[in-house]
Parts: C-alpha cells; structure tokens; sequence
C-alpha cells in the first residue's frame, strides 16, 4: 500500500468464473481465506469448492448474494458470505462471467482508538456551524471557515444575518429559530450569488442539539454545496422551456425569434439567427457540398441591451460570409465552433469586417459561439452566439446545451419550410400529438376516431387511453377552445399534463383540478403574449378498474358519456357538468357507476352532437341508435356513428371519438390477504404467495414474487399504519403486487450508502420489477410493482 493506492488485495477475496463455471482468477485473498494457491485451482471448476458436493447452479439475474460452505485446503469447512456479479462481455455479445467477491478485513482486530469511531461532527466534510440557545454562533469546523473566509475565533457570537450579512440570512435564522423551538429539524436551500451570472448553491441541513435531559440546547447546521446540481437543473429547466416555447407557430420568422428569445440572456448576451435565403420565402433548402461564400438571411437577434445595438445587419436583411467568418466557418465545418479574444481566433474571423470588429471592441465581446442550424441532414443557417455582459467564456456544458436547443430550433424551422399553408402544417401537427394507436390492456378494448373541421381548421380536440397500475386503465377525451396552430399546442400541452397525472394516479376530480389550474396559467401566458382571447378547455376522465368493474369518472364541461349494457338500452351516464377548464377556483366532483362486463362506453366531444343541422337532443338521439346497433367491432361502431351523425360535407367543428368495450378480471386471477402486525408473520405470507403461484402455474415468478413481497410487506408493517391489505393480480402478461395501508406517506428510492443496513429494499424492487410506484387513496396509499411473466417464463 501507498498514499497513492491504498488498497490491501489481500483485504478482499476475490475469484471470477466463467460461464461454464470453470476458475479463471484467484487472488492472494482468495488464497488466505481457504488456503489454495492459485496455480491449484484455476482452470478447474468453481463448484469442487463447495463442501456440499458441487450440485449448485449458476444464480439467476445479475446479482447474487448468500451464505456458503467452501472447503479448505487443509480439509476443513468454512461458511462465508459471498457476492457475485455478472461480468457482462466489454464489446457486444459474447459469454459472461462472474465475480465472486467476501471481504476479509474482519479478521483483523481494530484499535480501541480507531479515528473513525472517534470522529466528531466538527470534522465532517461538509461545512458545519453550531448555534447556541441564543442562535448565536458557537462553533464552525474549518470546511466552513473555508466558506466564510473567516477564522472561528473572529466570528464566535456572531448571529446569522451578521455573519454574512445578506438578505436571505435573515430567512435562515427564522428557520433555525423555528428548529430551536420545535425540535424538528429541517432542510433550507439558499442561493448565493458571486459575481457575473454565477450562483452558488447551498442546501443546509439543520438539526437540533439536545442534552442529557432531552432538551434543545442549540442548532447544528450542516451546509452542502450543490452547485453542479443546480446549474444542472437550470439547464435542464431550459431545455424544457425550449421544448415549450420554440415551435408554438409554424412560421419560419417567428420561430427563429423564438430561439433567439429562449438564449438571451440564459446562454448569451447576443444571438443572431441567419438562414441560407430560401428558406425566408419557403423553398427548398440547398442541396449538394456547401462552399463558401454563403448568402444569408437575418432572421432574428436579441440582445441584453435594449434594440440590439450590437447587431451590424437588421432582420430581414441579406448579407455575404466569406471564410473565415464565424458563420461561414461553422457552415462549411458542420459542428460548433467557438472562438475567443484570449486566444485570437475571434479577431481573425472578423478581419473581413471593419464594422463589425469595431463592435467587439466597443462592447467588449470577448467570445462567441457559431452553431449549425441542422435538421434532418440539410443545413438550414447558423446561430451565432456572443457574450460580453457575462465574464464568462463558453464551457462544453455552454456548447452542448446551445446544440439542444439549436436541434430543437432546426426542427421547428424544417417544419415550416416543408410546407406551404398553414392549415396543412397545423392538421400535421395536430395528428403527430394524437394517440396513433391504442394500447392494448387486460381492462378494455378501444376505438377511437378524430376529423378535423371541414371549414375552420384543425383545432384542439384529443383522446387517450392511460394504462394505470393495478391493470386499470384512464380514458379522456378533451376539446381545446378554438381552431389553428395554438389549439393545437395547447391541445398537446393538456395532453401531456393529463398523462403526467394520470401516472401519479390522481383521481379523477383532482386531475381536473390541477388541469384547471394549468389553463388557467396557459390563459395568463396567451395575455402576455398579446394573442386574443383566452385559453379555454372541457375535458372528460374515467378510471376504469376491472377487478371491482367499477370506473370513476368527472367532467369539466364536457358532454356526458353514453353507456350501452348488454343487452340494454344506450342512456346518458348521469355525472356533474363541473365548469369548463379555465375559469379556476370552482371544484369538480366525481361519480362513480358499476359496469358490467362487455359494456361499451362512448366518450366524444361536442362537435359530434352540435350541428347546424338539429339541436343537441335530436343529436344524442341519433347517437344512441347507433351505438344500439349490434357490432362486434367497435371500428365498425365509430363508423356508424359518424356516419349518423356528421353532415356529408364534413363536421362544421372538429370531432373527437373514442368507444370502449370493457373486460372484467374473473376473482380467481385475484388473492387478497390481510397483513398482520407482527414481522415475524411475514415468513407465512411468503409462503402463501408461493402457494398461489403455484395455482397460477406461475412457479417461473416465485423467486422475484417472494422477494417483492417481502419487501413490499415488510415495509408495509415497519413503516405503515394498520389494517395493510396484500394484494395479486394475475394477467396474461404481468404478475401485480399491492400492499395498501392507511398511511399517507409515499416511500422513496434512495441508493444507501455502503455501511448502511438499511435503504437497498426499493432498489431491489426497481431492479426485479418492470415498473413499481404508489398511489394514494381515499384512506391511505398503495405501493403496487409490475412482475413481466414473459421475461420470467
């Protein structure tokens, strides 16, 4: 061992078998722990290791860890605990091996006066201040002297907002005062900024100081710096706002100035987008090897300064670049290139321009970014990037987040040139935010029709069929108020709101709610935006379960679904209007009804009932004579339908329709069992679920269904509330575990960390399963996991 590499081999035993189970390494630690040299051993095989006579098997997934009998060199037996992992081939397919690893640092006595049993708060890593009774400053250690730049003898007695003096200071002492008092502790993220664009952040974790007796005597604060994390999330958060904001209009103009408003100021201080010249009047891009010089087209620029007055060309103008230029150069070479005045390259690129080399030198730009605009193979411009405001000069992270958004850009652009009327662009996009199909699920069959308006234009009507967990499945249909590109937008806004939603399994008057909330902030943006009029919505949601076959449905001003028993007559399901999405601050309410198996539920918008041509009831008549006609196929039914219905000449408003034929779960697919509070029952539990797959014949699923549910349970008593119900489903394809409790606190995935006892349980779960999560209920949670009987089988 050196201060270099202070690792023991000898502290590890360590082998690594192949896949036939022959030894291929021994180490001097495998060695020490059962005496074998490793001349004697390698090349035959692993199991004449083991003292039961060699008849194991290779283990089952990626991982494997338990307790074994090896033999001894010298004749005798040790049990030992192992850990193996599957060595996945470094290039492409090919046999696998395992490492088997046990640590041997146990052997070794520890010295009473070890440093790490001894280590003290004060010298942890992090930055750690003590606060007395008074949330005067008692202690620091020297990582947070390191902060503060101060010595703890100068700043001993200091109050927060003393010592660093800034604004939010003030905040932390409250918190800290709030941990005095209550005794709980609490988390405060704080952010410090230190010149330029840059911030600090800092996540401070403050905890009570108690004494022998129990009570507060003062307040621990240990600070962490998450910067990294932070301007991670911050470039992230504008990928997202990218992906939001650029593209709202297929109009090549007003794309550009979108990407332009996007990267000023959060990447650049100046951005100017130039088109090759086509693609301003809606040509066809240049084909062939690009040369220089390029004739290009400002389409827009913004500044941090007001009218950009950096700018040497207006929008709408043309202008040449020759090579070197930063438009040319990054044209011909087809990746982003970056150039400074540290290093002179910015002064030789704009040696052909007087003009604008004189800007540089009156503004102090001192670094620019020149990134292709590309999309689908064919360069359609650059954007060029400057700062001058900002110090800093461009990193990697800079250049990568500019090529994502730039990417995202290209798209939008490539979009509008392609096409030549709006009306077509808009019915594209419209189709591309639709369901194209279907899922296919154990709790319904779907059908589902759209038709654009005749006359008016595409607008913002959609469906969608959700799977959710425990094989139940979510159906909306929605209409977007209005016609065109923004319907269709806040139509894809909405229908993506609805499926986040829906994956965190609300239900379905709350999921109206947050999405009443989120038009109601699309209607503020449209206000600021100058567009008229606001941004209005109905939506209808049903959760369907086919295990209780029944389905909880709300609408927010939506028309009723109609609902056709076997063997009965079609009727308007009776649910609450509940007001249109927009108006906010009104609540929703829910119904829920019993369906049998085979019932056909119609959920539609209104442009299939209201028509110039009848009113609403002569509509909705019309609509249950055809839906009463029998069919088998439910795409036979949307086509009588719509052919009842619609006029010849085509619907006068968009028409959204969606039929489902529901499926029932027959209780034998179904086990239930009633937990009780005692861990030790669990064993039993265990063993009643092995029972039950084995009346499934689903013995392939034992080993991932038994760990599962020990989990999954034994969190449930250690950390629920009473009465916990396990729950199995059993589909096709997916063996679902449940456990519910009627606690309200939802479980998180965490990675433990190496001497933790704990925390590994979800983590297991994640890994075993193809999905896990939890939903809420009325009187508590449920934590469910997905088992694929394919892979298992």
């Amino acid at each position: 061992m050196s201060p270099e590499y202070p690792f023991d081999e000898a502290a590890t035993a360590r082998a690594v078998i192949d896949d036939s189970g022959v030894l291929v390494e021994w180490n001097a630690g495998a060695e020490r722990l059962l005496g074998h040299r490793a001349a004697e051993v390698v090349g035959r095989p692993a199991a004449e290791l083991l003292a039961e006579g060699g008849g194991r098997g290779a283990p089952e997934g990626d991982r494997w860890d338990g307790i074994l009998t090896l033999r001894r060199r010298d004749g005798g037996t040790v049990s030992v605990w192992l850990l193996a992992h599957r060595l996945r081939p470094p290039q492409g397919p090919g046999p696998y091996r395992w490492l088997v690893v046990t640590p041997l640092e146990g052997d070794e006595p520890r010295l009473p006066d070890d440093p790490l049993d001894q280590v003290g708060l004060l010298a942890s890593p992090c930055a750690i201040a003590i606060y007395d009774e008074r949330l005067r400053l008692r202690r620091i250690n020297g990582v947070m002297a390191e902060v503060l730049r101060l010595s703890e003898e100068h700043v001993r007695g200091l109050r927060a907002p003393e010592l660093t003096g800034r604004a939010q200071s003030y905040d932390i002492e409250r918190q800290l005062l709030r941990v005095l008092t209550t005794g709980r502790g609490t988390d405060v993220r704080t952010y410090v900024p230190v010149g330029g664009d840059r911030t600090h952040a800092w996540l401070a974790r403050m905890a009570p100081i108690t004494d022998g007796r129990g009570r507060v005597r003062g307040v621990s604060v240990a600070a962490h710096d998450f910067t990294e994390q932070y301007v991670a999330q911050e470039r992230l958060q504008l990928v997202n706002e990218a992906s939001v904001r650029i593209g709202t209009t297929l109009d090549v103009t007003r794309t550009a100035q979108e990407l332009a408003d996007i990267v000023v100021p959060a990447l650049a201080d100046f951005v100017s987008v130039d088109l090759l010249d086509p693609l301003e009047h809606g040509g066809e891009a240049l084909t062939g090897r690009l040369t220089a010089p390029f004739t290009l087209r400002r389409t827009a620029h913004r500044s941090v300064n007001a009218g950009s007055p950096e700018a040497v060309v207006k929008p709408g103008h043309v202008d040449v670049y020759p090579s070197p230029s930063p438009q040319a150069d990054a044209l011909l070479a087809g990746h982003t290139l970056v150039a400074s005045t540290s290093t002179d390259d910015l002064a030789q690129w704009l040696s052909w321009d007087p003009a604008r080399a004189e800007r540089i030198q009156e503004y102090g730009i001192h670094t620019t970014m020149s990134v292709p605009i590309q999309a689908r193979g064919t360069t359609l411009g650059v954007a060029v990037l400057t700062r001058f405001k900002n110090p800093e000069p461009f990193t990697p992270d800079d250049v990568l987040l500019a090529e994502e958004i730039t990417a995202r850009a290209a798209v939008c652009i490539d979009n509008a040139r392609r096409y030549s009327r709006e009306r077509e662009t808009a019915l594209a996009l419209q189709r591309s935010l639709l369901p194209r199909t279907l899922p296919r699920t154990a709790a319904l069959e779907a059908a589902s029709r759209y038709l654009p308006a005749a006359r008016s234009g595409v607008g913002g009507d959609w469906f969608d069929v959700i799977p959710l967990s425990g094989l139940r499945v979510a159906m909306v249909v929605g209409d977007v108020v209005g016609h065109g590109i923004q319907a269709s937008a806040t139509m894809g806004r909405l229908r993506t709101a609805v499926r986040t939603l829906a994956d965190i399994d609300l239900a379905p008057d709350e999921l109206l709610t947050h999405l009443d909330d989120l038009v109601v902030r699309l209607s503020e943006e449209a206000g600021t935006d100058g567009v008229s009029g606001e941004v209005g919505a109905t939506c209808l949601y049903a959760v369907y379960d086919p295990v209780s076959r029944r389905c909880t449905m709300a609408r927010a001003g939506h028309p009723a679904p109609v609902m056709v028993s076997p063997g009965d007559a079609p009727h308007e399901i009776e649910l609450p209007a509940g007001p249109p999405l927009g108006l906010g601050g009104l609540p929703f309410e829910s119904a829920e009804v019993e369906l049998r198996e085979g019932t056909v539920l119609a959920l539609y918008t209104d442009g299939l009932i209201e028509t110039r041509e009848r009113d609403v009831d002569a509509s909705h008549a019309l609509l249950c004579e055809a839906l009463s006609g029998f069919s088998d196929s439910l795409d036979e039914t949307c086509d009588r339908v719509l052919h009842a219905l619609l006029p010849p000449g085509g619907a006068a408003d968009d028409v959204a329709l969606l039929l489902a034929r529901t499926l029932g779960l027959p209780s034998s697919r179904v086990a239930t069992w009633d937990i009780p509070a005692d861990p030790a029952l669990v064993a039993p539990i265990r063993k009643q679920v092995l029972e039950q797959l084995g009346v499934w014949n689903l013995t392939e699923a034992s080993f991932t269904a038994e760990l599962v549910v020990s989990e999954l349970v034994t969190n449930a008593i250690r950390y629920g509330i009473h009465p916990i119900r396990l729950r199995l489903i059993h589909d096709a394809s997916t063996l679902i575990c449940e456990v519910s409790d009627t606690s309200h606190t939802a479980p998180h995935l965490r990675r433990a960390k190496i001497f933790d006892e704990g925390g590994r349980g979800l983590l297991l779960v994640a890994q075993l399963t193809e999905r896990w999560g939890s939903r809420h209920t009325a009187d508590g949670k449920t934590i469910w996991a997905e088992i694929g009987l394919l892979d298992e089988q």
